[in-house]
């Protein structure tokens, strides 16, 4: 599953550079699929979501850090546990429960997502 920030949340921003996936960004900011990925042009996410990689999306929050679920891998082929959650001092990185993805999900979704 995805990891998803409580409005516990300080806005101390040591999550952000955390993420290998750039799936983090600070509240109010918008973000793009093409942001810290190899993702360009228009695309088919493992999920089916169609996306264009470099359209400019809402913010998930406009009050505190957000991660995006299409981008979390949960550090998957990366590292071996979520590194917001590893860095967060007040532990507002939790398990997002509306996005429930098995490791070989997320595996493929960190292939799909850097095109390894």
């Amino acid at each position: 599953m995805a990891i998803i920030i409580t409005d516990e949340c300080i806005n101390c921003g040591a999550c952000e550079p955390e993420c290998p996936n750039t799936a983090i960004y600070e509240g109010a900011e918008e973000w793009r699929y093409q942001d810290g990925t190899q993702l360009t042009g228009s695309f088919v996410l493992p999920n089916g979501t169609k996306a264009e990689a470099g359209t400019v999306m809402e913010p998930v929050s406009d009050e505190y850090y957000y991660i995006v679920p299409d981008k979390c891998t949960e550090c998957k082929g990366f590292h071996d546990e979520p590194q917001c959650a590893a860095v967060c001092p007040v532990d507002c990185c939790v398990p997002d429960e509306d996005h429930v993805e098995s490791e070989e999900a997320l595996l493929a979704k960190q292939k799909f997502l850097h095109q390894e």
